[in-house]
């Protein structure tokens, strides 16, 4: 059978120990995201087993009716919106699930989240162009920090931030409120007092139907001067358009973001790349060597079980 690979955007895919998995099997491997669905069918015509990268490739019906040879998708990660499981089945696609790690995107939120609150990108930048402290920034000792999500992910920022000496309020459902009180942080009785409380924000959301723009417009012009946004969820947990217009308006004062509304961005001049108030990385959260090495170890895993018969991990069992 023949395994498929897309959007390996570094090249190192090859690199990693665990693609020896793959040794006796033919693999392709694609490194540019196709979004049209016919151009990228035509290169996966005899594709039989499709490793998908994350989310970076949409998986719908358009695309699978146009893919009559597919097998078997294993995703890398847990499954999300990229991924129509209803689609697939109809077209007898089987879909196996991978296993996720919140270490690495918790760790690229924090990272971001001191980088955005001491303005150190910027400094770095004017020193190369021959500057000298061309800004000053804050510290996060002492400061509020709102976290919207109290899921695994959320929970180790928490940590973080306590250990950093800032004082933590969580926003989220019922329950996770009634986890974070149990763990010893602060929740707000409202929305409207988690966005004027915060002094810097930061989302931990999974994005579903119920979570599409649920972060409003209104959302962010609560938020206090010279606070302070973080996304490395996904940027759809925000209205369309909304933290572009929020930031031209100074609410709030500053953002550092991991996601954005498309992917993968190529032009130089969108326009969050020029404001000198945000600070951009793309889609760092789970690209990391160790959560690499988990995330293709086990989609290859369950990839050579479907070959020798034992499908793994299957999401749609039904049409087995």
């Amino acid at each position: 059978m023949k395994i498929t690979i897309l959007d390996d955007y570094q090249n190192v895919i090859k690199e990693l120990k665990c693609f020896d998995l793959l040794k006796e099997q033919l693999v392709q491997i694609r490194h540019h995201t196709e979004k049209n669905p016919e151009k990228l069918a035509e290169q996966l015509q005899d594709t039989d087993i499709l490793v998908l990268t994350r989310e970076r490739t949409k998986i719908d019906d358009r695309l699978l009716s146009l893919l009559p040879n597919l097998k078997l998708i294993s995703q890398t990660g847990k499954i999300s919106n990229h991924l129509n499981i209803s689609d697939c089945t109809k077209h007898k696609v089987l879909v196996s699930e991978g296993i996720g790690s919140p270490i690495a995107p918790a760790e690229l939120t924090w990272a971001l989240l001191m980088n955005t609150v001491r303005q150190l990108p910027q400094a770095i930048e004017a020193m190369k162009a021959g500057k000298w402290q061309i800004n000053i920034g804050n510290t996060v000792y002492e400061k509020t920090i709102g976290i919207w999500g109290y899921g695994k992910i959320g929970q180790l920022i928490a940590q973080y931030a306590k250990v950093f000496g800032a004082n933590v309020i969580i926003w989220g459902s019922e329950k996770s409120r009634a986890k974070a009180l149990a763990d010893g942080f602060s929740t707000t009785n409202s929305k409207e007092v988690f966005f004027k409380t915060a002094d810097i924000i930061t989302i931990h959301l999974r994005l579903t139907k119920d979570t599409l723009g649920i972060i409003r417009e209104t959302d962010l012009m609560r938020m206090k001067e010279n606070s302070i946004l973080i996304n490395t969820a996904r940027a759809e947990l925000i209205e369309k358009g909304a933290l572009v217009h929020c930031l031209k308006k100074g609410r709030p004062s500053f953002a550092g973001l991991d996601v954005y509304e498309e992917e993968p961005i190529y032009n130089r001049d969108n326009e969050l790349l020029k404001m000198p108030q945000v600070i951009c990385t793309p889609h760092l959260g789970y690209v990391e060597r160790n959560s690499y090495e988990r995330y293709f170890g086990k989609a290859f895993e369950n990839a050579l079980n479907y070959i020798n018969g034992h499908p793994t991990n299957i999401v749609n069992k039904e049409i087995l």
